[in-house]
């Protein structure tokens, strides 16, 4: 019931996930990123601790196809589930299982992912990868936010979208954009819309915020 991708920016270093689903507030549980570390989407039937661990299994060194293989020792119902992995260097690997709605799959590029289930067909895919490689000179958000849009107009979930999400993390623990569209009736629309919201008064702020190598940020103290 969704179609997402996960991918790395070759020239940022950037990780990010997006993805579209009929479900309400996809990206509360579908989304997981870490700085450096790589990406997880897990959708389907959706079992959280599949991104969690798959990120903790990242940061212990495991490539993305080992994270998969140890993935599917943690969870009896792997046929249910459908969870995509990118690791450091941008290599991917992804599982569907076999009691996925149809139609159902993935397919991989260059640092990229595309997956989904409960489609219109392949083609939906064929679309999302399209955008995302077209738009390679742009930055990743605005990568992920076409092949969005380039799904959705292909079909997308057989029952529509109602939700949609971006999701990227660049140096920090914290992430670098974070939009949400919990529930809509045309949500890649308004992911659109909010990302130029999240673009022009958003974005500065993050900017300014506290880093590990500068926990001040942009802060001035306070004349004394």
């Amino acid at each position: 019931m969704t179609f997402s991708i996960i991918a790395r920016c070759p020239r940022t270093g950037q990780f990010g996930v997006a993805a579209a689903t009929a479900m309400p507030a996809v990206g509360k549980l579908l989304t997981h990123a870490a700085a450096g570390i790589g990406a997880v989407a897990t959708q389907a039937r959706i079992n959280p601790y599949l991104g969690i661990d798959g990120l903790a299994f990242l940061r212990e060194g495991a490539p993305a196809a080992e994270v998969i293989r140890r993935l599917q020792a943690t969870d009896p119902c792997m046929s249910q589930r459908q969870v995509a992995v990118i690791d450091a260097e941008g290599r991917c690997e992804c599982w569907t299982g076999d009691n996925c709605l149809p139609w159902s799959g993935s397919l991989q590029g260059e640092a990229f992912s595309v997956q989904g289930n409960r489609l219109g067909g392949p083609k939906v895919l064929d679309a999302v990868a399209e955008a995302f490689r077209r738009h390679a000179e742009q930055p990743l958000v605005e990568r992920l936010m076409e092949a969005i849009a380039a799904g959705d107009a292909m079909g997308g979930d057989r029952h529509g979208e109602s939700s949609a999400t971006i999701y990227v993390v660049d140096r920090e623990e914290y992430p670098l954009w974070d939009i949400r569209v919990d529930h809509h009736h045309d949500p890649v629309a308004e992911l659109r819309r909010l990302h130029d919201v999240f673009e022009r008064e958003v974005l500065p702020e993050i900017r300014m915020m506290s880093t590990r190598d500068n926990p001040a940020g942009s802060a001035e103290e306070d004349p004394i």
